[in-house]
């Protein structure tokens, strides 16, 4: 079933200039550096002054996740100095996002100075379209997509943040969009970070049931805000020869390209 909503919240919602600072994440720094280009250019359409701050570096999810609170305390202490300031931090990953906003207070529980400042920098996170959808207070970000797209709830994004409408919200705002909602879009694609790794055949199994409901949509395009989920669905898509392409949500409201190129 095609879901459509009305173009409400257009660029012109924005009252005025918007300051932000652009945390990239590690995958997208190391993999996927489109989405950070394109999270740039969605967010400098919109009239926002975004700033990349160079020292930045792992949020620490990765040494939490895997229960070495001490490391990635240090991690975090690092990433809050470097955000550091009055621009709202801008994460294109509900995962990550998830981390500085609901972890960092919890990380730093017994440290009431940086509990503190992660407390102050939970309140200035944002996910990217959460940033778009309810700080910006915009919809319709001038995509020029053309294509068949399904959405992908990743967990952190939806159990953690409490995000399921804003992403379905931008692409239902885009023209040449035609969103199909996938059977089970809330459930896992079998990622999980470190559980994929430890786990191997049970994040298979829920990886096959994820590709079956992508196909069944009939989109040519699968999209989330995560690129965990991303790179676990694409290694997957690509071995397995399906036609279906995974892309951030960021590349499909930034580009102008069609779902088969």
């Amino acid at each position: 079933m095609v879901r459509r909503r009305s173009r409400g919240g257009g660029r012109a919602a924005i009252q005025q200039r918007t300051s932000a600072a652009l945390c990239a994440t590690c995958l997208v720094d190391q993999f996927f550096p489109e989405v950070g280009v394109a999270s740039v250019r969605i967010l400098r359409r919109l009239g926002v002054n975004v700033r990349f701050p160079e020292g930045q570096t792992c949020c620490g999810q990765v040494g939490y996740n895997g229960g070495f609170d001490d490391e990635a305390r240090e991690v975090a202490a690092r990433f809050i100095d470097v955000f550091d300031g009055d621009d709202y931090v801008v994460i294109p990953s509900g995962s990550c996002a998830t981390m500085v906003k609901v972890f960092y207070p919890e990380l730093f529980r017994d440290d009431a100075a940086m509990r503190e400042r992660a407390e102050r920098l939970s309140e200035r996170t944002h996910e990217l379209t959460d940033f778009i959808v309810n700080v910006l207070g915009v919809t319709d970000v001038g995509a020029g997509y053309q294509g068949d797209v399904t959405y992908h709830d990743s967990c952190h994004t939806l159990r953690e943040l409490r995000q399921r409408e804003e992403g379905r919200a931008l692409l239902d705002a885009s023209p040449g969009i035609n969103r199909t909602e996938m059977q089970d879009a809330d459930r896992c694609c079998g990622f999980g970070g470190l559980f994929s790794i430890k786990y191997p055949h049970i994040s298979n199994a829920i990886l096959e049931e994820k590709l079956a409901n992508v196909e069944a949509t009939g989109a040519g395009v699968v999209t989330a805000t995560d690129c965990g989920c991303l790179m676990h669905l694409r290694g997957a898509l690509s071995r397995k020869g399906m036609r279906q392409r995974a892309l951030h949500i960021a590349e499909v409201l930034a580009g102008e390209a069609t779902e088969g190129t």
